[in-house]
């Protein structure tokens, strides 16, 4: 005997008159999915408005949840992984750039990380991707901070075939040097389909899930771009890259099913940062510039959550949120209790989700690569601070910009000498936010990738 899903049961149960569960107030332990995009346009999709790229899969789950239209990342990878990971800005962990192969620093040992928290909890922790906060002695890696399984890479920009990076294998089950062969988009949906059809039983799932993808060298097998021959260059094998990622999260939602647990699975998207190059390999739509700037560009991507039955679904938020969200709200969702060693940046986002409430944050910090380059943003206003921007054609830029986002979403108008008050209202906070930022975690160098 088929039994209905519990989404088609509240249904149900509001239509006798019965109240169903309120969406703010969902029960216990969900499953987690949490699925991030590398180097992600934020147009490139349907469900962000994106014409080119055919993503079926990632446009049914953002129709059946909630899109994130003002949801915020840092300018490059490691720092967006450890935010989320954390809930705590760059200028609170220290990581502002890259964490290079074989580097010593990596996400500090004293940070207490979403895995670690929520296998205290009971949950299963699975990753299946990419890591990226450090490596070079054990501690560091995914297996000792906070998850049951690991497999995939360390590092950024490994050959998608041989798994290669620097002419060093870069490709690991528990930590430990694996030669699987394959393309690693679709190894790593392997892995994660494996891991949720053989979930503990007795313990809810959380599954973090970084895709490689669409992060250059740009390589995807021949039918994937054969899909855009209107499409050329680069720009047509990055196509093909999003539509195998767009697959293989198909794949993923087909597992849920079939283990009988997608009604009480929370998925959530992002994207790790905007996308580069926009215009000639990515599209960011209205934004200005991105990768590896302050502009909407790089710091703005697409993103959604989808829970049936308790996420509303065709919804479109356009309030700010940022990753470093994503660690206390799904403490609260979960009831893990442990008690928090560290101040967290992020605030709780489920009242946003589900009940149309207001952004909790009076002010968001976006950090650039390195410390003392930032901007923030409060409302509808954006302040970027001396230089940090960093796009081509914003040469010779050191004073500060101040935008209104609401009627220049392109920040093509610098408003800091036409409002000198809210200049000086944002600044004023800004120095605030920023006066005890950490110090760089990083020995040498800057991003380059």
């Amino acid at each position: 005997m088929k039994f209905p899903s519990l989404s088609t049961l509240a249904l149900l149960l509001c239509a006798v008159g019965l109240p169903a569960r309120a969406a703010d107030a969902p029960p216990a332990r969900p499953n987690i999915v949490y699925i991030l995009a590398d180097d992600m346009g934020y147009a490139d999709a349907g469900f962000n408005g994106g014409k080119e790229i055919k993503t079926p899969n990632l446009d049914l789950l953002a129709r059946g949840g909630a899109n994130l239209k003002s949801f915020y990342v840092q300018p490059v990878c490691s720092p967006t992984r450890s935010a989320l990971m954390t809930g705590r800005y760059p200028s609170s962990t220290g990581i502002y750039s890259v964490v290079k192969p074989r580097t010593p620093w990596g996400l500090k040992l004293e940070e207490q990380t979403l895995p670690q928290m929520l296998r205290s909890a009971g949950y299963e922790t699975a990753i299946s991707g990419k890591w990226h906060l450090g490596e070079f002695e054990p501690a560091y890696r995914p297996t000792q901070r906070g998850f049951d399984h690991q497999y995939g890479h360390w590092y950024g920009a490994i050959d998608y075939d041989t798994h290669l990076r620097d002419g060093v294998l870069d490709w690991h089950r528990n930590d430990q040097p694996c030669k699987d062969e394959g393309y690693s988009t679709h190894l790593i949906a392997r892995e994660a389909c494996r891991m949720i059809r053989e979930k503990n039983p007795d313990k809810p799932l959380f599954l973090y899930l970084p895709f490689n993808a669409v992060h250059g060298p740009y390589q995807v097998p021949d039918k994937y771009s054969a899909a855009y021959p209107n499409l050329k260059g680069i720009r047509r094998t990055y196509a093909g890259m999003l539509s195998a990622m767009d697959e293989a999260i198909g794949q993923v939602l087909a597992a849920l099913e079939e283990k009988k647990i997608r009604d009480n699975t929370l998925i959530i998207f992002s994207s790790d940062n905007g996308g580069p190059s926009p215009g000639r390999i990515t599209s960011n739509g209205p934004l200005r510039a991105g990768k590896g700037t302050l502009y909407e560009g790089g710091v703005r991507v697409c993103a959604f959550a989808n829970w049936p039955g308790r996420i509303p679904a065709g919804k479109t938020i356009d309030e700010p949120l940022h990753a470093v969200d994503w660690y206390p709200t799904l403490l609260k969702l979960t009831g893990t209790t442990v008690p928090q060693k560290l101040p967290l940046d992020g605030l709780d986002i489920w009242p946003v989700l589900t009940a149309g409430a207001k952004s909790p944050h009076e002010a968001l910090i976006l950090c650039g690569t390195r410390r003392g380059e930032a901007a923030i943003r409060m409302g509808d206003w954006k302040l970027i601070v001396g230089g940090a921007a960093k796009a081509k054609g914003a040469k010779g830029i050191k004073t500060d910009q101040l935008y209104h986002l609401a009627e220049d979403i392109g920040e093509t108008r610098n408003l800091a000498a036409d409002k000198p008050d809210k200049h000086k209202e944002l600044r004023a906070r800004y120095d605030a936010m920023m006066k005890t930022a950490a110090p760089s975690g990083e020995v040498a160098g800057e991003l380059k990738e």
